[in-house]
């Protein structure tokens, strides 16, 4: 039940019918797994429907799904090795984002970090790596706007709790997570380490992609563009500072100038 459209639609209206559902959509994989990125189920107490790859995998996720219409939370995370425990052989990962329905949305939806959501199929997806203070202002600015929003700390929830519009996903090296964006996604880093922000901005570098914006002084700038050169990566499309000319250090000011400038880089006149 791959993708968005009308029939799927259709089956979630069916299932909403007799109460509450929870969405479930494979949001990042790494290595082997048996299906992919924004593969998705709905589950019900009763029924589900769509499929995220099978086996103990998908019997973990509709359990997951189950017990939080039993207990009336609305979002979760949910991380599946796809070995050892499992009895899986693919040997991969899957992260997937859970979100409970009461209603259908109006028309054709999109998978995105939070699960399902009114979107454009061909939105552009920006990735925030850092759940900092500016982080988490950024990602409250972005969350209305029609983008696929991805969120990526470093730290464990019980070390940096977060709470924001979509769920955070914690990975102790995001720069891992980098290979999960398409092409033309938008990739803002803003971790709390400069050692973590270089490792994500060379991953980036690596490979394709829409624009690389990098928080900081120009005295970081000019250390990061040194030891990319060293690692032989090209750093012509490096943008840091990031956000318009805005006077202001407010979390909120530097969220704003940042989501304005992405904004007119997505949409040029």
């Amino acid at each position: 039940m791959t993708g968005t459209g009308e029939a799927s639609l259709q089956v979630l209206r069916e299932m909403l019918a007799d109460g509450p559902v929870v969405v479930a959509a494979i949001t990042a994989k790494a290595g082997s797994s048996p299906r992919g990125v924004g593969d998705w189920l709905i589950a019900a107490p009763g029924r589900a429907a769509g499929t995220v790859g099978g086996g103990e995998a998908e019997r973990r996720t509709i359990a997951a799904a189950r017990a939080m219409l039993a207990d009336g939370r609305t979002q979760e995370v949910l991380d599946i090795p796809l070995h050892g425990a499992l009895d899986e052989s693919c040997g991969g990962h899957l992260t997937l984002a859970l979100r409970r329905l009461h209603t259908a949305p109006d028309g054709p939806f999109a998978i995105a970090e939070g699960g399902p959501v009114l979107a454009d199929p061909a939105a552009r997806t920006i990735v925030v790596y850092g759940a900092g203070h500016v982080g988490q202002a950024l990602v409250r600015a972005l969350a209305p706007l029609p983008f696929r929003l991805s969120w990526v700390d470093a730290r464990p929830e019980d070390a940096w709790p977060v709470a924001g519009p979509v769920p955070c996903r914690r990975a102790p090296a995001p720069e891992t997570t980098v290979a999960d964006a398409p092409d033309d996604a938008f990739h803002v880093v803003m971790t709390h380490s400069h050692a973590v922000d270089l490792a994500i901005v060379a991953a980036v570098l690596a490979r394709p992609f829409g624009f690389l914006g990098l928080i900081g002084s120009a005295a970081k700038k000019a250390a990061f563009l040194h030891r990319l050169a060293e690692r032989g990566l090209d750093t012509q499309r490096l943008t840091s500072p990031i956000g318009l000319n805005i006077p202001g250090k407010e979390p909120a000011v530097i969220a704003a100038s940042v989501t304005a400038q992405l904004l007119m880089l997505d949409r040029p006149c």
